[in-house]
């Protein structure tokens, strides 16, 4: 009976269902999504096309399923320690929340095989496979933030394997997306630490040990590409080449110019972005450090959440795309804004 009025209230007001099956997904955090696909791509040297953009599409879809899924399997809890979420508020229906999982979740695999076929295929079905056990399942068990981090791992690789023209072979893509892919993971599974106390809390050693691995995973994507830059240099060989799908872009006139300018500006895009990375989670973590109180807690899961933003743009413009890297970071202040709106936690 509950489950009816709800349904028949969210169908007399269609703007308040749309809102509320946003606050259910937690729409704007899927901002944090599409970075992973590109800087998957770009030390990959795969092109950014149409295909790309659909295995974006493939794991926002999938993001997006884990989130209403999250609060089908937690319903009962939220009832007593989020009661204004969607599902405990009697706002969007529990069978409802996990309709829309399921929805997503084929929305997901379709979409990645239309993009990329089997190759985008054989990375979706893991990363699904990953979301549905880590809410169901493992979310509260030492497995569940391995598995989250999986996910984002899966995620970034899925950017690597996506087909194109000039693009290197799956197994070398797959070298090549490794670092990221790991750095990416390393993050996540700092946010699963945090976020395991949200509510009560926790010593303050929790936040200053993972603010400790945020450092190191910031210095990590930047100290590399500065030692191999110059290394080039010392040794007169001077930038490596921008990678090829990116220079292809341009007329051949350019596309000389167009590779030193991109390895030129690449290790300062790389660098600005860990630090305002480091700047954007780092300070949160800061606070939680000071006071560890589960608003604060809260407030830095958040915070990393967002703070992938900058994250994906310093591997993406190590990647080679500095340009790209440039418009991650324009995304930022936008998904902040937004998250002001509706939590992304």
């Amino acid at each position: 009976m509950k489950d009816r009025k709800a349904v028949a209230r969210l169908g007399s007001r269609s703007a308040v269902r749309l809102a509320d099956l946003a606050q259910l997904v937690r729409a704007p955090a899927a901002l944090s999504v599409p970075g992973d696909v590109i800087a998957g791509a770009a030390a990959a040297g795969r092109p950014l096309g149409a295909r790309t953009f659909g295995v974006i599409g493939s794991s926002v879809c999938l993001y997006w399923a884990g989130m209403a899924l999250n609060d089908y399997a937690d319903a009962a809890v939220d009832a007593v320690e989020r009661p204004e979420r969607p599902v405990p508020s009697g706002r969007v229906p529990r069978r409802a929340a996990l309709a829309v999982a399921g929805g997503l979740t084929v929305a997901g695999l379709g979409l990645a095989a239309a993009a990329g076929g089997r190759r985008s295929v054989f990375a979706a079905v893991p990363l699904a496979g990953a979301v549905w056990a880590y809410d169901l399942k493992l979310k509260s068990t030492p497995a569940g933030g391995v598995a989250m981090a999986g996910a984002r791992v899966l995620d970034v690789l899925a950017g690597a394997v996506v087909p194109g023209p000039g693009a290197a072979s799956s197994g070398e893509a797959l070298r090549r997306a490794a670092a990221p892919a790991a750095l990416t993971g390393i993050h996540t599974y700092t946010l699963m630490a945090l976020s395991r106390h949200e509510i009560a809390g926790a010593p303050a050693r929790v936040p200053a040990t993972t603010l400790a691995v945020s450092a190191a995973t910031a210095i990590a994507t930047a100290v590399p590409l500065v030692r191999a830059d110059a290394g080039s240099a010392a040794q007169g060989r001077g930038p490596s080449a921008a990678p090829s799908w990116l220079v292809a872009q341009f007329p051949a006139p350019l596309k000389g110019a167009v590779g030193t300018v991109a390895e030129k500006f690449r290790p300062a895009v790389t660098a600005a972005a860990a630090v305002a990375y480091l700047g954007t989670y780092g300070t949160a973590q800061v606070r939680a450090v000071q006071e560890p109180s589960g608003e604060n807690l809260r407030r830095a899961v958040g915070a990393g959440i967002l703070g992938l933003l900058p994250l994906q743009a310093a591997l993406t413009a190590r990647g080679g795309a500095p340009a790209v890297a440039a418009a991650l970071g324009v995304v930022h202040p936008l998904a902040r804004r937004l998250a002001r709106r509706i939590s992304p936690t």
